[in-house]
């Protein structure tokens, strides 16, 4: 059975609810390059990505629309699978801190970003909370860039730890930090 995810405005102007993203992977490409600094070539390479993990089982997505349905958020995740690309290359860090058991077992946002006209109005929170709050899992992970942001503020205030810090991905210049948080997420 498919998570039901109620449609609710978290403010006037935005609606956060389902959003078939393989439909509108050209849209949420779109926010994540303006809101991750992304080149042409790199949305093309998400492109596919994006399209593969949503053959994953498990794998949702929300949205954030404005009322005439421009799209100025998404998130979207899926149960974490050792065998992933991505688990793949956290996994040694996480094994060298004794933080490795976080790959089982947990809900893996794997993509969550807002258009910077809309950060900063509790968007990203609703939408990263939803999609959470529909996972059978008893944890989440994440990766964001090992800086501090506020992505990573968020994040903190929702419960998510450090579990390995300074990690590198093949296809990006910045290290990266994973987190974890133990579900439900804190509510502010």
């Amino acid at each position: 059975m498919a998570p039901s995810f109620g449609a609710g405005p978290q403010t006037p102007e935005v609606t956060v609810g389902p959003l078939d993203l393989a439909a509108r992977v050209d849209e949420a490409l779109a926010v994540q390059a303006v809101a991750f600094g992304l080149s042409p070539e790199e949305v093309g390479v998400r492109r596919h990505i994006v399209l593969r993990h949503l053959a994953s089982p498990g794998a949702r997505a929300l949205g954030a629309t404005t009322p005439g349905g421009r799209l100025v958020g998404f998130v979207y995740g899926m149960p974490n699978d050792r065998v992933h690309w991505w688990s793949t290359v956290v996994e040694p860090y996480l094994r060298h801190n004794g933080t490795d058991a976080w790959l089982d077992d947990s809900f893996v946002i794997t993509e969550l970003h807002v258009h910077p006209s809309h950060q900063g109005r509790g968007v990203g929170r609703e939408l990263i909370t939803r999609i959470i709050d529909s996972a059978a899992e008893p944890r989440s992970i994440l990766s964001a860039i090992d800086t501090e942001s506020p992505a990573r503020a968020l994040y903190r205030a929702l419960g998510y730890l450090d579990l390995a810090g300074q990690v590198h991905f093949p296809s990006s210049p910045r290290p990266y930090a994973v987190m974890g948080a133990h579900l439900p997420l804190r509510r502010a």
